[in-house]
């Protein structure tokens, strides 16, 4: 692994914020490394390859990044914040149920995070006075 890959990978398994390539980018920046925003993701390219870090797809916003532990993401369907779901291993689950040998899962649970359904409230709030 390259020390570039290394640094990279210290960042995401030290985040909680499943951080994008440009967040990465940034946080090597502030810690005065030089490394180009390229080299950041042909890194995590490599390192998804090579299954040291989880890939996030987000609908319609910049793939995000997060250690390999099992786990499964709350992602808010407003705002797109991501936090970590700890839920039993449904692989038994799925494969009973699907027939096949489930070998992997990414399961993203949607919903509306305490901000935005503050927000929603306060709006809401501030209609129904009006």
């Amino acid at each position: 692994m390259t020390t570039n890959a290394k640094r990279i990978l210290e960042i995401v398994n030290a985040s909680t914020a499943h951080p994008t390539a440009e967040d990465i980018y940034r946080e090597l920046i502030a810690r005065g490394e030089k490394m180009s925003l390229a080299t950041v993701y042909n890194s995590l390219g490599k390192l998804y390859e090579e299954g040291q870090v989880r890939r996030i797809p987000m609908e319609g916003a910049p793939d995000r990044y997060d250690k390999t532990l099992r786990h499964d993401h709350l992602v808010c369907e407003r705002c797109g914040a991501i936090s970590d779901a700890t839920l039993q291993d449904f692989r038994e689950v799925f494969s009973k149920s699907l027939g096949v040998e489930v070998d992997f899962y990414d399961l993203k649970l949607f919903r509306l995070c305490d901000k935005c359904r503050a927000r929603a409230a306060e709006k809401s709030r501030n209609g129904s006075e009006n």
